[in-house]
């Protein structure tokens, strides 16, 4: 009976050794991939990144060469390039089944899916000069809107003008803001005018392939975009 009372105290100490031992290894590959992430060209320095690697134990799966989920989280992305970038404030992102390459410098995802936040204040900051974009209410299904507020001069006078707009997108990575109405008070013109300023479409640049838009919601604080895709590839 000591024999096996002993056995088994063996069998536990290792057990936790091993245990601390694979907790230790995945905090390490955590950190290194948060790491990369910040450094990687196109990140801006301000960026903050975490990961979080699912699934036990973690030696066992780095030697069978799949992880079962990796959880990314980062903040302050930008998101577009040049004058009409997009700073994404935070992005979340779940990656399952992530294959491994045989010399463990590539994976590919096997399934993505996640979200974008975009505030009011960064749409503000990508539209026109004089645009301000905030939120709109619901509509009757319950719908969210967007409120665009820009002054427009025509015929030597200016006119104010705030309109709740529809957000949606295409293509896959592009987000667009059009007017549901433009009050025109019938002077000729004004309704073009007016759309001209306040409708626009910014593009999510830096979307690893395979990653597309796939809806996106309207907040009291922003706009969410929900995001999915399928064998995205991972690389240095």
């Amino acid at each position: 009976m000591r024999a096996l009372r002993r056995g088994l105290f063996v069998l536990l100490v290792l057990a936790v050794l091993f245990a601390g031992a694979d907790r230790l290894a995945v905090k390490l590959a955590e950190d290194e991939a948060a790491e990369r992430i910040r450094s990687a060209e196109g990140v801006s320095s301000s960026t903050e990144a975490s990961v979080d690697i699912k699934g036990f134990p973690f030696l066992t799966q780095i030697a069978g060469r799949e992880l079962e989920q990796i959880d990314a989280e980062l903040n302050g992305i930008k998101a577009g390039p040049g004058e009409d970038d997009l700073t994404v404030s935070r992005v979340d992102a779940q990656l399952k089944k992530v294959r491994i390459g045989s010399d463990y410098s590539s994976a590919v995802a096997e399934e993505a899916t996640g979200s974008a936040f975009v505030s009011y204040k960064e749409l503000t900051k990508a539209a026109h000069e004089g645009v301000r974009v905030g939120w709109g209410g619901k509509d009757e299904n319950g719908k969210g809107r967007v409120k665009v507020s820009a002054g427009i001069t025509l015929l030597g006078q200016t006119f104010e003008r705030s309109v709740t707009s529809t957000v949606s997108v295409t293509k896959g990575d592009i987000v667009e803001l059009q007017a549901d109405e433009v009050p025109g008070d019938g002077i000729p013109g004004l309704e073009g005018a007016v759309r001209e300023r306040i409708d626009f479409a910014r593009k999510i640049a830096g979307l690893p392939p395979g990653l597309e838009l796939e809806r996106v919601e309207a907040k009291k604080d922003g706009i969410e975009l929900s995001v999915r895709g399928s064998d995205i590839e991972l690389s240095e």
